[in-house]
């Protein structure tokens, strides 16, 4: 097969599959990324989240983690969703609405690698959506699928960046696509200004150490670390804020994946209901969203932190 119907029929399969774009990029070392990982860690700007300093080598070589890796393929799943919480309930980020993402999109990845493979023959290959260690912008980047901005998202030229990245590293050669001339952030700096916590620092630089997703999320203690002001906006898990404000995502259309279809206990629950939460009803409810990662005491924890500024 030619090599230019062959990306045209991979990525044909992917929009089939539910992705809303795709992309390609050679496989090789992200080396300027390296120091910029390296960098970003030393100044302790991953807090408590000692994970990201693991599998360093795999984070920037793809062969490591697929032998004789030729290409990657990236791609983009939109979540943003037809309709939003009330302003006066407790705040969870738009993408937790629905079913778990790392499920969902897992099980898609596989079908598309069956598929591709029922194309070309034996291939190898590896799909991963947030849960392996790898630099899924800079490659979403690399494959011309828009730039990373100022807050750290993926912003696509045509519809923002509400979606999910996933990729499909693999040992088949696709012809790579040319990454966008430059970004477009310009001299905005609304990400920048909106952000109560102050984490999203000049030069694109994001201290994840002090987001409200990793408060809300990620950090496991019960107390908030000295010196820290819970001003929040009454998120109780992620945060929106600097997506919400970015001008891209006025080009955001509803995305069409039933499985992200928002709980209705999300959409309607005050601060009473989920502080009534028991470990069963929150099993119950939760047990197939992304809310599950912080549990029923980090859900807890957050309330009394919301409740503690209200």
């Amino acid at each position: 097969m030619q090599p230019d119907v062959l990306a045209h029929r991979i990525k044909n399969l992917a929009l089939e599959m539910g992705f809303s774009f795709c992309g390609f990029a050679k496989a090789e070392p992200l080396t300027e990324d390296a120091r910029r990982l390296e960098a970003w860690l030393n100044k302790g700007m991953h807090g408590s989240m000692h994970y990201m300093e693991n599998h360093f080598e795999l984070r920037i070589d793809p062969s490591r983690l697929v032998p004789g890796a030729k290409s990657v393929i990236t791609l983009l799943k939109n979540y943003y969703p037809t309709n939003k919480q009330d302003a006066n309930q407790p705040k969870v980020a738009s993408y937790a609405y629905g079913e778990d993402y790392h499920i969902v999109i897992r099980k898609q990845l596989k079908q598309l690698l069956i598929q591709i493979k029922e194309i070309v023959g034996d291939i190898q290959g590896r799909g991963f959506v947030d849960s392996a260690p790898v630099l899924e912008r800079t490659w979403a980047q690399k494959s011309g699928l828009g730039w990373v901005g100022k807050n750290g998202n993926l912003i696509h030229p045509k519809a923002g960046s509400f979606f999910f990245i996933a990729t499909l590293i693999t040992d088949l050669e696709l012809v790579p696509d040319s990454p966008l001339p430059k970004d477009f952030c310009g001299t905005c700096t609304k990400c920048i200004d909106a952000c109560p916590t102050e984490a999203i620092l000049p030069n694109k630089v994001v201290n994840g150490s002090k987001c409200i997703s990793y408060f809300t999320i990620e950090l496991k203690e019960l107390v908030l670390p000295k010196n820290e002001k819970p001003n929040w906006n009454d998120w109780l898990f992620g945060c929106d804020i600097c997506q919400d404000v970015c001008p891209w995502n006025r080009f955001s259309q509803p995305h069409k994946e039933t499985a992200f279809t928002p709980l209705q206990e999300i959409m309607s629950f005050s601060i009473k209901d989920w502080e009534a939460l028991t470990e069963d009803s929150f099993q119950k409810i939760f047990g197939k969203s992304a809310i599950k990662r912080s549990k029923l005491h980090g859900i807890q924890r957050n309330l009394q932190w919301i409740r503690s500024t209200s």
